[in-house]
């Protein structure tokens, strides 16, 4: 059983509110998927998908980095209420995005910085999204040095893991990106090592190989899982009740 730690089905893309997706994924052996939300747009298709299949999914509470913008602030109170709410595993997406626009780079770094302190506060991990945007995400969390979390869709290098466990014991998402011929993701892999690993899939985006330039969904997971298996040597099972283990750890469920 796999454990898929970022997800969006319930987003647009899919059909029939992502149930159909849900069920797909369960069929195909993932028995728990981790939802982040995205923005004020997205709360209620999340919320709703959850409802269908509380068994099988967890949601997160945050405000994507790209979503930031001229009233982030009134934006971020109402996304503070629904997080207050409850019922949320970890705070996320939240993280820096300068590879389209840098112009609020300052704010999402304000942002990132009151989302954590909302981590902190609930005992709860964060969700990490970080496109361009190490030094600043970094310098965000030298602040909260106990932090739990994870660097979501990580490509980076062995220095770029090393920076990150200066800062930070976080976990590193793994999702098809590694499986693209022109990524060098599968060679960073043993210094991040199996106990740090997670499995995700990002739907509906980087859908694996043998599926990319699809629409990506959670049951392409099995992909990334064995090809993570056969960089590192181990079994597709290895693989899977390690990072399975892991998100237990960190999402506690």
């Amino acid at each position: 059983m796999i454990i898929d730690t970022h997800t969006h089905l319930y987003l647009s893309e899919f059909e029939n509110g992502g149930a159909d997706a849900v069920r797909r994924a369960i069929d195909a052996g993932v028995e728990h998927l981790i939802m982040p939300n995205v923005d004020l747009t997205t709360i209620d298709a999340m919320r709703q998908l959850h409802e269908q299949f509380p068994e099988n999914i967890s949601m997160a509470m945050g405000l994507h980095p790209t979503e930031i913008g001229h009233d982030w602030r009134e934006q971020l109170e109402q996304v503070k209420w629904e997080f207050d709410r409850g019922g949320y595993v970890a705070v996320g997406e939240v993280g820096i995005d300068l590879y389209w626009d840098a112009t609020f780079a300052d704010e999402q770094m304000q942002a990132l910085e009151a989302q954590m302190r909302w981590a902190v506060d609930a005992g709860l991990p964060v969700i990490i999204h970080c496109r361009e945007g190490l030094d600043q995400v970094l310098e965000v969390l030298q602040a909260f040095p106990a932090a739990r979390g994870v660097m979501h869709s990580f490509g980076g290098t062995d220095k770029d893991v090393d920076r990150v466990r200066r800062v930070v014991d976080f976990y590193f998402g793994i999702n098809g990106i590694v499986t693209f011929k022109n990524s060098r993701l599968r060679d960073t892999l043993p210094a991040i090592g199996v106990e740090r690993l997670l499995l995700e899939t990002d739907s509906p985006y980087l859908a694996p190989v043998p599926h990319r330039g699809k629409r990506n969904e959670s049951a392409y997971i099995v992909h990334t899982a064995a090809y993570v298996a056969d960089s590192l040597g181990m079994t597709k099972e290895a693989v899977a009740d390690a990072t399975t283990s892991n998100a237990r750890a960190l999402f506690n469920v």
